[in-house]
């Protein structure tokens, strides 16, 4: 499906950026187009990888012009550009909405004025039931693309989103703290050990999109069943793994942190489709005839349970470790840690 394609990812110097690469630069794609802000993760991009198949463009997805230039030509676009840190986004709320809405909305814009043929918007479960301004400012995003789908033919662009968890051991989030406490002998700082979160692996992440890719129409949202884990049996995970016994270290709650997170709400459970492993969420496309809201309501979505980390399979500190020693950065880390024996 690939086959003398052109593939363009939008902050493709990324965790994400780079699981996909490592996955399709020996594929039959014929370009692969990395758009982002950052000219020395670019650089250092370049410089791993060595492929002649890999472009670089440097541009901001808030910028249409620069937008504009790097879709000429391009099959397929994973949009993965986005502000993600939670506490940035609960300090800049503005500059949320200037990068995950309204750049998304530059993105499937440039997209559909240069013929490009599928779009897949990468969200997160912080968009369900949003509490902080990043999640909010993402469920704008999806908002956005769905009200866009409706706007264009999915023979000329499909435009489709994957909603997912954390994702371990990418740039910013909990493991790689966890490590470099564990490393320094500090406590692990930790906001409740009863909060629960979604884990995947980037691998995984990346067969979401693949799937969506392959089986989303326009306007879906694919969700992957994940497991969950309390983040106390996480920690307790990593200090096995590595042969420690830091202190565990209570620091309460942070801005914008819920105790659990949910990847499917009340109400897309009601019209999820099953697909064994992924949740199909198809686009709401009534028009605006108001008499359909006011007047007609669902009983599905009053009997109907929405799926989240606490509802969903909970590992056990055994199960934790034995997805961790999987992950690239924890063998690196403990090969470090070991002297370089695992």
């Amino acid at each position: 499906m690939f086959e003398h394609k052109t593939l363009l990812i939008t902050g493709g110097t990324g965790s994400f950026g780079n699981a996909v690469l490592k996955r399709f630069l020996q594929s039959n794609l014929q370009e692969i187009r990395i758009f982002s802000r950052d000219e020395k993760k670019q650089d250092d991009m370049r410089k791993l990888y060595k492929n002649e198949k890999l472009k670089f463009y440097i541009g901001d997805v808030r910028d249409m012009s620069s937008l504009q230039h790097a879709v000429t030509g391009v099959d397929y676009i994973f949009h993965a550009a986005a502000l993600k840190q939670v506490p940035s986004c609960e300090f800049y709320p503005l500059e949320a909405v200037k990068t995950n809405v309204l750049g998304t909305d530059n993105v499937l814009t440039a997209a559909i004025n240069a013929g490009v043929r599928k779009v897949i918007c990468l969200s997160t479960d912080k968009a369900a039931y949003p509490v902080n301004a990043m999640g909010i400012s993402k469920a704008m995003m999806e908002k956005t693309f769905i009200a866009k789908s409706r706007m264009v033919s999915a023979d000329q662009t499909l435009i489709c989103g994957t909603r997912y968890g954390n994702v371990m051991a990418s740039r910013g989030s909990v493991i790689p703290l966890f490590v470099e406490q564990i490393k320094s002998g500090r406590p692990l700082t930790i906001t409740d050990t009863n909060m629960t979160r979604f884990i995947m692996s980037l691998d995984e992440a990346v067969e979401l999109v693949l799937y969506a890719f392959q089986h989303a129409e326009n306007g879906d949202i694919m969700v992957q069943k994940s497991p969950a884990s309390y983040i106390g049996d996480l920690a307790q995970a990593l200090k096995e793994l590595f042969d420690v016994d830091n202190e565990i270290q209570m620091i309460g709650t942070r801005h914008g942190e819920k105790i659990y997170e949910v990847l499917l709400t009340k109400e897309e459970a009601a019209k999820a489709i099953d697909m064994g492993n992924f949740y199909r969420v198809p686009a709401d496309n009534r028009d605006l005839n108001y008499d359909k809201y006011l007047d007609q309501g669902s009983p599905k979505i009053s009997l109907t349970e929405e799926y989240n980390s606490n509802n969903t399979r909970i590992l056990n500190v055994e199960e934790i470790k034995a997805k961790l020693i999987k992950l690239p950065f924890i063998q690196e880390e403990l090969r470090l840690w070991k002297g370089g024996a695992i």
